[in-house]
């Protein structure tokens, strides 16, 4: 049975976070040009084809809808502009657990944009979604993305071995978590 998403109001002093939907296209074209990092640590592809960013915004706006993933823009709370993308990944409200994933634009890096969000996520899911386990699944490589996770109260659970697979390249996953409990 769908499970429709009531997109909440997250927000702190610095950023914002607004529901995807496909119509942010042009705000997100970045995307279709990813950076090392980008390319290397998140299942974006290195080289998306023309109709990638459709389909990837698409799948959140029916996220929200069926309840399955909730993704956000992250923007600046002084002008609005859109610095990057997080959210639920996937989202099993029935089990109440939950995988956060994000990126930021090169530009907007190394402002806290990140761990704000996850922050702003993991208080929605914890409260109102009434989720009891969060993680983050992070290259142990990634060293910035390590930091988001510490920074927002994450504990390693441990390292899966060789299961991340993208464009012919494996690579480790840290599994990170917080519980309600926590």
């Amino acid at each position: 049975m769908p499970r429709r998403l009531t997109a909440p109001a997250l927000a702190d002093e610095v950023i914002r976070l607004d529901p995807l939907h496909t119509s942010l296209a042009p705000e997100f074209a970045w995307i279709l040009q990813p950076d090392e990092p980008t390319a290397r640590y998140t299942l974006i592809p290195s080289a998306p084809t023309g109709d990638f960013l459709e389909r990837w915004l698409g799948r959140y706006e029916q996220g929200w809808d069926d309840g399955t993933c909730a993704g956000f823009a992250i923007r600046t709370a002084a002008d609005g502009s859109a610095i990057g993308f997080a959210a639920f990944v996937h989202l099993d409200r029935d089990a109440g657990q939950a995988e956060i994933g994000y990126v930021v634009a090169p530009a907007a890096r190394g402002r806290g944009a990140a761990a704000r969000s996850v922050e702003l996520l993991t208080d929605w899911g914890f409260g109102e979604l009434g989720l009891e386990r969060i993680e983050l699944r992070i290259d142990p490589a990634n060293t910035a993305s390590t930091r988001v996770a510490e920074r927002a109260g994450y504990r390693l659970d441990g390292v899966l071995r060789s299961v991340y697979f993208k464009e012919s390249r494996r690579a480790d996953v840290a599994v990170w978590s917080r519980l309600a409990s926590d």
